[in-house]
């Protein structure tokens, strides 16, 4: 398809109704429900609808940093699905849209988690940890501020190999008191666009351990653990080995937050909690 056509059938898209267009595939996310059209020719894809007030110029540098961003994240070794943002005029408004090709659906990383046996899903964090050790290393001497957020929501696992595919917010180019608005601007819930200015200090510190490898490793642990608690201390034993293998320039800080189960910051919880995002564990 040409662009305009594009453009006119992702329009067509994201004003249609749930029934129409498909339901989401996922209702955990901080941004947008994800959905799969059920039929036309994004069938093959997973479609993502980011709503804010942007203006022009936000959006702008917004489409260009997304752009950016894959492009770092496939020059530092990441494993990504096809992905591109449009911004798409609906409603008198320009709408940035992620088409991204699906995935399998047992190739999710999450629900993979959940039913698998413990080898497996230690098997299923290896995949994960090699993700964010060949992140590590390859952002080393990037001149900007790059982040990344490889939590076992945002990751598949496809023949041994993990697959990052949540590219929004483009953690590319932007300081952190800019990403800290952004994650205002573009927050799902109207609620936090209009509350989020007042919440600014927390909502802004949600972003930090996107930016430290030994967090996202530690997150990635925290995660496994509050989804499978019986089993904490296995997840536990394995970080501090793949970091004592794989990560050695961040291993000591990693180690010093593995003695047990890490929690969640307490800003974080706070912000689901007032985005309805409660019901399941966090990962």
């Amino acid at each position: 398809m040409g662009v305009r056509e594009t453009d006119a059938e992702l329009r067509r898209l994201i004003e249609a109704s749930e029934s129409v267009r498909g339901a989401p595939i996922s209702r955990l996310g901080y941004f947008c429900a994800p959905f799969r059209p059920v039929d036309g020719p994004f069938s093959d894809s997973v479609v993502k609808v980011y709503r804010s007030r942007a203006d022009d110029a936000a959006l702008d540098r917004l489409a260009e940093a997304h752009s950016a961003y894959v492009i770092a994240l496939r020059e530092c070794g990441i494993r990504l699905p096809d992905t591109e943002l449009h911004l798409v005029q609906s409603q008198g408004r320009r709408v940035p849209v992620i088409v991204q090709a699906a995935l399998p659906a047992d190739s999710l990383m999450r629900p993979h988690m959940e039913r698998a046996d413990l080898e497996t899903a230690l098997a299923l964090m290896e995949s994960a940890g090699e993700v964010i050790a060949t992140f590590a290393t390859g952002v080393v001497g990037r001149p900007e501020r790059i982040g990344f957020h490889p939590s076992i929501r945002n990751l598949a696992v496809l023949d041994g190999q993990g697959i990052f595919f949540d590219t929004f917010p483009p953690l590319i180019g932007y300081s952190r008191d800019e990403m800290g608005q952004l994650l205002i601007t573009y927050s799902g819930s109207p609620l936090m666009r209009a509350v989020g200015p007042l919440l600014r200090a927390r909502v802004t510190g949600i972003q930090d351990e996107w930016y430290s490898p030994a967090d996202m490793l530690v997150g990635l642990v925290g995660s496994a653990c509050r989804l499978r608690p019986a089993e904490a201390d296995a997840f536990l034993a394995w970080g501090r080995d793949f970091s004592a293998r794989r990560m050695q320039p961040h291993v000591d800080e990693i180690h010093r937050h593995l003695d047990t189960p890490p929690q969640l910051p307490g800003y974080w919880t706070a912000a689901r909690r007032l985005l309805g995002l409660q019901g399941k564990p966090n990962i």
